[in-house]
C-alpha cells in the first residue's frame, strides 16, 4: 500500500521545544481519552500533571504512559472491534492482534493508575491477571472491555526530545468505568487534578501542542458520527519535516 505523506503545520508550537538531547528510538506508548456524552455537549476528562515532573510539568493531559510487559498479559472482557485491530496493525513492527490488543490495554491500565478510574465489565469471577497493577482489576473483578474502545489517533515525537513515544490514542466513552478508587489524583501524585470540560474549552487550557492536535481530531470524528471505521491520522517526521499520513 502506498503511503501518503501530507504536510501539517498543526505544530508550530513544537519548534519551540528543547531538541537538543541524543537521538532515541521512541518507545510504544498509549493513551485514553474518556468521553462524557450523557448531556448536550460531550465533554472530555484531562488531568493536571504534578509541577515537579521534568516531563510537560504543570500540562493538562489525557491519562497514558508506556506500553509495559504486564499488558500482553492480561486477559480482556471482549475482542477489538475488527475495523480497530486493523488499523492498530497498520505500519507497525511484528504486528500482531495480540499486539494491537495490548496497545488498548495499556491505555486502559494507565487511565487507571492515573486516575483511580476501570474501565470494562463487572463479573461474579475475577480476570486471572498478571503481577503488578492489573491485580486491581482482579480486586475488584473488572474485565476490561475492548470492545467499544476508538482508535483516535497515532503520534511519534520528533527526534532529538528528551522523551520520545510512539503513542495510539484511544477513546471511550464515560459509561465503560465500571469501579472507581478514590486518592489516586491529589497534590502528591502524577496528576493533581482531573477536570471533565467540553472540547472546546478543554483546547484553552495550558496544553502540549500534540493535546491540542488530538482534541481537534477528537472534536472531527464525533461530528462525523464517531464510528470505528473512520480514518486515522498518524502523525511523524519524514524528511524533517511534520506529516501526516491515514490509516
Amino acid at each position: 500500500m502506498k503511503i501518503t505523506f501530507q504536510p501539517t503545520d498543526r505544530f508550530a508550537e513544537e519548534a519551540r521545544e528543547p531538541s537538543h538531547f541524543p537521538n532515541s528510538r521512541p518507545r510504544d506508548a498509549a493513551t485514553l481519552i474518556l468521553i462524557d456524552r450523557a448531556g448536550a455537549v460531550p465533554k472530555v476528562l484531562l488531568g493536571r500533571r504534578h509541577h515537579g515532573h521534568k516531563f510537560m510539568p504543570g500540562k493538562f493531559v489525557f491519562p497514558g504512559g508506556r506500553v509495559e510487559p504486564s499488558d500482553r498479559l492480561m486477559p480482556a472482557g471482549t475482542p477489538l472491534a475488527p475495523a480497530v485491530e486493523a488499523k492498530l496493525m497498520q505500519e507497525t513492527p511484528r504486528a500482531s492482534a495480540i499486539k494491537a490488543r495490548t496497545f488498548a490495554l495499556a491505555a486502559i491500565r494507565e487511565t487507571f493508575e492515573e486516575t483511580g478510574l476501570m474501565l470494562g465489565a463487572k463479573r461474579a469471577e475475577a480476570p486471572a491477571v498478571p503481577e503488578g497493577p492489573w491485580t486491581a482489576f482482579a480486586q475488584a473483578r473488572v474485565h476490561p472491555d475492548l470492545a467499544a474502545i476508538h482508535f483516535i489517533a497515532r503520534a511519534v515525537t520528533p527526534p532529538r526530545r528528551a522523551r520520545r513515544f510512539d503513542t495510539r490514542f484511544f477513546a471511550a466513552d464515560a459509561n465503560l468505568i465500571a469501579h472507581r478508587i478514590d486518592g489516586v489524583v491529589g497534590p502528591n501524585a502524577e496528576l493533581v487534578e482531573l477536570v471533565w470540560l467540553p472540547i472546546t474549552k478543554a483546547k484553552r487550557l495550558e496544553l502540549a501542542s500534540i493535546t491540542k492536535v488530538i482534541l481537534e481530531d477528537l472534536e472531527a470524528q464525533i461530528s462525523e458520527g464517531f464510528s470505528q471505521h473512520l480514518p486515522i491520522p498518524f502523525y511523524r517526521m519524514h524528511r524533517n519535516k511534520r506529516v501526516c499520513s491515514m490509516l
